[in-house]
Parts: C-alpha cells; sequence; structure tokens
C-alpha cells in the first residue's frame, strides 16, 4: 500500500516537473483590443442625438403652449411641469439611450452598439419631425 502511494506521488511529480506550467509569452494568442467608446463616430453621434433632444424639449414645450397634448405617457408627467421637468426627462431619455449604447460597448458588442444609437437618433428625429409638423 505504501508503495503504490510513493510510485503514485513519484509519477506525478516527475509529470509536474516534465510539464511546464508557466507559458512563455509567445505561445499565448494576444487578448482582444478594448476599443475607446468615445471615438469620432460615437463622439459625432452623441452630439447629434443631444440636439436632437434639445430641439424635441422646445418644440414639446411650444406644442404643449399651443394647446397640444403630450402623447408620450412616460414623458408627459415630466413635460407638464414645464421647462424644468422637461429639462429632467429629457436628461433621463437621453442618458438610458447614452448608456445603454455604453453597456452594448462594455459588453464588446460594437456592431450592436453602432446599430442602437443609429436607431436611437433616427428615434428621436421622427418625434422632433412629428413635432414641427403638428405645430405647423
Amino acid at each position: 500500500m505504501k508503495t503504490k502511494l510513493f510510485l503514485s506521488i513519484l509519477l506525478l511529480s516527475m509529470a509536474a516537473q516534465a510539464q511546464s506550467f508557466t507559458a512563455s509569452s509567445s505561445t499565448l494568442p494576444d487578448a482582444p483590443s478594448q476599443q475607446p467608446f468615445w471615438t469620432v463616430e460615437n463622439k459625432i453621434n452623441v452630439s447629434i442625438l443631444a440636439g436632437l433632444v434639445a430641439t424635441d424639449a422646445v418644440t414639446t414645450q411650444r406644442g404643449l403652449n399651443e394647446g397640444l397634448r403630450e402623447m408620450n405617457p412616460v414623458m408627459r408627467p415630466f413635460v407638464t411641469r414645464g421647462a424644468a421637468g422637461e429639462a429632467v426627462g429629457s436628461a433621463l431619455g437621453f442618458g438610458a439611450g447614452v448608456g445603454a449604447v455604453y453597456l452594448l460597448h462594455c459588453s464588446h458588442h460594437y456592431k450592436a452598439e453602432r446599430v442602437a444609437m443609429r436607431l436611437i437618433v433616427a428615434g428621436e428625429s421622427g418625434f422632433v419631425a412629428n413635432n414641427i409638423i403638428a405645430i405647423r
């Protein structure tokens, strides 16, 4: 019994010495590089989105002053509180949009990040166009 134990320990120690547990740096693959979030494309897209959110806020308040009604039930409690409520609602919406895009970026879904940002900008553009048409 002791002989079997001794032989197994001896074989394991010989196998451990024969096998190199430290890999050289040349055998390891390169780790995927983290792309920066604030690329020129994202800076432009976030700037466009900020402009569209501001335009949406202004046109929404103008429409409310002309007797129109906010159609979005989520934003309605904010925009009916005047410019301050509109600013809070717009900031929350802007932060949620950019935050969702950033979460996609952090999880390395770079294509989904670009698609989501473009869809958010397109949706906000539609809201602004709808507001402009309604107040004319």
